[in-house]
């Protein structure tokens, strides 16, 4: 049995009784966009995420779906996704009856999650050595722009500037004669919250061996570099890339992208040249490129690929995507398709691989999956996300709380 058995199958019998992050208490003290994303699959997988966030409007983040960049729905499809699978407590921790009812989250919370810039931390007293007074088995996870310490230590980074400028990404997509590329929204932001989530389960794992909380971290700028690892090592022993040649003058024209005849871009990707060649000549119909002398070696096709570039642009205009994707197939041609987005949701394989899920939310019945698969367990399924504060009187009395002190926080503005 393969692990795509396990996944597709419905048999529940072979999961587990309950998800492996049962018992286990989040607090989300974070926004835009990586911390709360690895809040989510925290809490996908059973944690008990509770969002705290200020009295009122809340979390700034829960606007983020009306960005000029972001496209026009009538939904909040961003809460939807960076929401799901929390609880809401609204608390104001600049108000001395708010900060110690926060207290007391945090003395029975298992992990926290921060991504305020340091300054901000150490003005709300949320720094790892004011929470571990409190509470020294907390896993305490921050997320920054550029690091901990440094001279950039105290700026404030989002994905486009930290992830992707900074770490020489959008340099490196750069073309000849061109600009650098500019990103798209919040993709270095969720590569960055699959870090999280590996670093706060390491400290869960020293935690279980011996009994200590204590600090993870990562930054964007971290994340990103990682990322773009192949390309920093090389410039780590004075390797650099150079901008970009245009589409039809490609570096290899077997590592290119074509047109077909219904508009869509076919990407080939022939790594193993060997066995590939041949096999992508037979497809094209052109089993004589095969034996052409300008071909014949990887070498030689570097050499022409200027003149290989124009003859596949010819073969692949002559048909629709369809055909090549059935062609390409049965010749065990590397290949791919640039995917539209509009698309997506009705691709099989999207569902297959549970890419795709369903929700409880009326408004967003569908959700991306976060990209974790698990032979004995399944995310649970998400409901609509957490209006601000609604579940501030529940979480706050799982914590000792009266309801007597939750009306004077109430009354003294502390909550809502």
């Amino acid at each position: 049995m393969t692990a795509g058995d396990l996944f597709d199958m419905t048999d529940d019998t072979a999961l587990d009784d309950e998800l492996p992050l049962a018992g286990v208490t989040v607090l989300d003290v974070s926004s835009f966009i990586a911390a709360p994303a690895a809040a989510v699959v925290l809490g996908d997988f059973g944690a008990d995420v509770i969002k705290v966030e200020p009295p009122g409007t809340g979390d700034p983040h829960r606007n983020s779906w009306q960005n000029p960049n972001y496209p026009r729905t009538d939904v909040n499809f961003v809460w939807q996704l960076d929401g799901r699978n929390k609880r809401s407590v609204a608390l104001d921790l600049k108000h001395p009856d708010g900060r110690a009812a926060f207290d007391r989250l945090v003395a029975r919370a298992d992990v926290m999650i921060v991504n305020f810039p340091l300054p901000v931390r150490d003005r709300l007293r949320l720094r790892f050595e004011d929470v571990a007074a409190v509470n020294p088995c907390l896993v305490y996870a921050s997320l920054t722009g550029y690091g901990e310490s440094g001279p950039d230590r105290d700026m404030p980074g989002f994905d486009v500037n930290a992830y992707f400028g900074r770490a020489g990404i959008l340099d490196a997509q750069r073309y000849e004669d061109g600009p650098p590329g500019f990103s798209l929204p919040a993709q270095g932001d969720r590569c960055a919250a699959m870090t999280i989530v590996s670093a706060i389960l390491l400290g869960l794992r020293r935690r279980d061996r011996t009994g200590k909380g204590g600090w993870v971290g990562t930054s964007l700028y971290a994340n990103g570099v990682w990322s773009n690892g192949t390309l920093a090592q090389a410039a780590l022993v004075g390797g650099f890339i150079t901008p970009r040649p245009p589409r039809e003058r490609p570096r290899n024209a077997l590592a290119n992208i074509y047109r077909t005849r219904d508009d869509r871009w076919v990407q080939l990707t022939l790594v193993r040249e060997d066995k590939g060649w041949d096999r992508l000549c037979r497809a094209l119909g052109r089993p004589d490129l095969a034996t052409d002398t300008r071909f014949a070696t990887r070498e030689a096709r570097r050499t022409h690929s200027v003149a290989l570039a124009a003859i596949l642009d010819d073969a692949f205009a002559r048909h629709d995507w369809p055909h090549w994707r059935q062609v390409l197939r049965a010749h065990e041609v590397t290949f791919g398709v640039i995917e539209r987005l509009q698309d997506l949701p009705d691709d099989p394989q999207a569902y297959h691989a549970g890419i795709i899920a369903e929700t409880k939310s009326p408004d967003v019945p569908r959700t991306i999956n976060n990209p974790v698969r698990l032979g004995f367990a399944r995310p649970r399924e998400a409901g609509a996300p957490p209006s601000v504060g609604e579940h501030t009187a529940q979480v706050l009395r799982e914590a000792g709380l009266s309801d007597g002190e939750i009306a004077t926080l109430r009354s003294r503005g502390a909550t809502n």
